[in-house]
Order: structure tokens, then sequence, then C-alpha cells
């Protein structure tokens, strides 16, 4: 299984399964992390935690904690 915090900095793919329970799960779902959404990392912070990624036209911070929960499948067409 690959996750959101597998990717390296310019890499993307696509969210096939989010694996967070309660209201961070709808709080991510309300901002875009959906199965079947886009997403690029964009860099991490100097100690790798947290990271940015670009997802519908926007960037997101994510904890390695919650990016460890987003499986997704990487390839396809470049975004950003």
């Amino acid at each position: 299984m690959i996750t959101l915090k597998n990717l390296s900095p310019g890499e993307s793919g696509v969210i096939t399964g989010i694996h967070i329970k309660g209201l961070m799960k709808r709080r991510l779902i309300d901002m875009g992390v959906t199965e079947g959404a886009r997403v690029k990392k964009l860099r991490s912070a100097p100690l790798g935690d947290p990271s940015e990624y670009l997802i519908m036209g926007y960037n997101l911070g994510l904890r390695s904690s919650e990016a460890s929960q987003i499986e997704m499948i990487k390839g396809g067409e470049d975004i950003g």
C-alpha cells in the first residue's frame, strides 16, 4: 500500500482510500481529499513533518500521521 506520506516532493497520484475516522475524515473530505482526487506532494518541512500537497487547486498541509492513512496509487498525469 502506498500512502501520501510515501510520496517524494514532485510526485503525484490518485487517492484510492481514506482510513481516518471521525471528524478529521469529515474535514478532509470537505477540503477535497476524496477517492479519485489527484494530489501532488510539493514539499516537506525541514524535519519532515508536516508536508504540503496540491489538491483541488490549493495547497494543503498534512501531518505525517494523517498522510500515512490516505491510500493512493502513484503516477498518471501530472498536475500543477
